[in-house]
C-alpha cells in the first residue's frame, strides 16, 4: 500500500476530536471533575497505550491529536508522544503502540476520547484485514460502502484503506448509482442512464443490476460497472462470463461487483466467480472495535 493511498484525513479528525471532547467535556470550556479533583495540576507520568487483543491499528494519528487539543484546553504543555506502531500494522495482545510523557491531567482527560476513536477504526481495519486476507489470490478486492458511522465516514473509509480494502464512493455526489428505485422513479434503466449521463457527464455511473439480463441491457446502454446484487454464486458466475464473452467487442473493460449479504464463508467463493469487487457494508456497519487500554507507568508529582 502505497503513502497516497494511507493519506490521513487530518481535517476530519480534528473535528471529530474536538466535537468528541465537548461531548466528553460538556463543551470548549468543560471539565473533568474527577480527574481535576484527584490530580494535581503539576503532577506528570508515563503512560502506554496497548493492545489487548490481536488486531490491527489504524487511526494512530489521533493519539497525539487528542492529548495536544487537551493540553490546549487545559493550558497545559502537551504531552511528549512517542508512537511505535503505524496504521497497518498487526499487533498482538499487549504490544506496546504509543508511550506518552506529561501531564497526568491531560493524559486522564483525554484517555476515553481517544480510545474511542482509535479501538473503532482499529476495529474496521481488522476486519477489513479479515476479508482481504480471504480475498488474496482471487483478483478480487474488498470494497467498503456508504454505511457509515455518521460523522466518522472518511475516518473509517481511511480504516478500510488501512486494513487493506479499497474505498467505494464518498458519497451522492461523486459517483452516480442507479438502483431499482431510479428505474423505477425514471421510467426504466435506460432512461435513468441516460438521464445521468446528459446531466452530469464526467461523473462514473453504476448499475445495479439483478439478472443475468439485466446486466447485459445495462452494458448495452453503454453502463461500464455493474453491482451485481443479491446473487448466488452461479448465476453470479453465469453473469460474469456471459458480460466478459461480449466485452471484447466493447473495445473497454466492464468492472463487476458482488454485493449483498456477503459473508467471510463464503467470500472466496464469490471472488472466484471472476468478479472484480466485493462490496461489504459490514466493515463499517458492523465491525467490533479492536480492544486498546491507557495504562500508567508511573507518575510523580513536581
Amino acid at each position: 500500500m502505497t503513502e497516497a493511498d494511507l493519506r490521513f484525513p487530518l481535517d476530519d479528525a480534528r473535528r471529530v476530536v474536538e466535537t468528541a471532547l465537548d461531548e466528553d467535556l460538556g463543551g470548549p470550556g468543560g471539565v473533568d471533575v474527577t480527574t481535576d479533583a484527584t490530580i494535581p495540576a503539576d503532577q506528570v507520568s508515563t503512560a502506554e497505550v496497548v493492545a489487548r487483543a490481536d488486531g490491527v491499528v489504524a487511526g494512530i494519528p489521533v493519539i497525539e491529536l487528542v492529548f495536544d487539543a487537551v493540553a490546549r484546553r487545559l493550558g497545559a504543555e502537551a504531552l511528549e508522544v512517542e508512537t511505535v506502531r503505524a496504521d497497518g500494522d498487526e499487533v498482538r495482545k499487549g504490544d506496546v503502540i504509543a508511550t506518552l510523557r506529561g501531564s497526568t491531567q491531560v493524559t486522564l482527560v483525554g484517555e476515553r476520547t481517544m480510545l474511542n476513536i482509535v479501538c473503532r477504526l482499529s476495529g474496521v481495519a481488522t476486519h477489513t484485514r479479515r476479508w482481504a486476507d480471504a480475498l488474496d489470490g482471487t483478483g478480487a478486492t474488498v470494497l467498503d460502502t456508504r454505511k457509515t458511522t455518521p460523522g466518522l465516514r472518511a475516518l473509517e473509509k481511511y480504516a478500510v484503506r488501512a486494513g487493506g480494502g479499497t474505498n467505494k464512493r464518498m458519497g451522492l455526489y461523486d459517483v452516480a448509482m442507479i438502483k431499482d428505485n431510479h428505474k423505477l422513479a425514471a421510467g426504466s434503466l435506460s432512461a435513468a442512464y441516460a438521464a445521468v449521463r446528459t446531466k452530469f457527464p464526467d461523473v462514473p455511473v453504476q448499475v445495479e443490476v439483478t439478472t443475468t439480463e439485466e446486466a447485459l441491457e445495462s452494458v448495452g446502454v453503454g453502463a461500464r460497472f455493474l453491482l451485481c446484487d443479491n446473487m448466488s454464486v452461479d448465476l453470479l458466475r453465469a453473469t460474469v462470463e456471459a458480460v466478459r464473452a461480449g466485452q471484447g467487442q466493447l473495445g473497454e473493460a466492464v468492472e463487476l461487483e458482488a454485493t449483498g449479504g456477503l459473508t467471510l464463508d463464503v467470500a472466496r467463493d464469490y471472488a472466484l466467480t471472476g468478479v472484480d469487487y466485493l462490496s461489504v457494508g459490514g466493515l463499517t456497519h458492523s465491525s467490533p472495535i479492536l480492544d486498546l487500554a491507557l495504562d500508567l507507568v508511573d507518575s510523580d508529582q513536581s
